[in-house]
């Protein structure tokens, strides 16, 4: 990623979050909505947007929303910042952060189980 898209990519997640936390009017996005990150092509005519959904159950209905209101989305960004050309916003849920959630929690586990089988030992001497 060049200086310059990675310039782009900061200053559009910056100004698509003021704008989703202002909130839309579709129904269909609930909870709290955090873009993660913004990948933006070497042309930057297109930018992916990765977001995440709290709770996790809205998730997929709330892409769905805002796929819907991906151009009005722009738009306000657009009214924000001022780029010769805005890129085309595509949306898609930030399943790194799932995983490394996993991850964390897997870790967290095995080392809970260390513990216990370290008392165990303690009790058994």
């Amino acid at each position: 990623m060049s200086q310059r898209t990675e310039q782009v990519a900061s200053t559009l997640k910056r100004a698509t979050q003021m704008v989703l936390s202002r909130g839309i009017s579709d129904p269909r996005v609930q909870g709290i909505i955090t873009i993660t990150r913004v990948d933006v092509s070497a042309d930057l005519a297109n930018a992916t947007l990765f977001c995440t959904v709290t709770p996790h159950r809205h998730e997929k209905l709330s892409l769905h929303g805002l796929t819907s209101a991906s151009r009005w989305i722009r738009r306000q960004v657009a009214d924000k910042v001022r780029f010769r050309r805005m890129p085309q916003f595509s949306f898609k849920l930030d399943e790194q952060l799932i995983k490394q959630q996993e991850v964390l929690a897997s870790i967290a586990e095995a080392i809970r189980e260390d513990e216990k089988k370290a008392q165990n030992k303690k009790k058994d001497t």
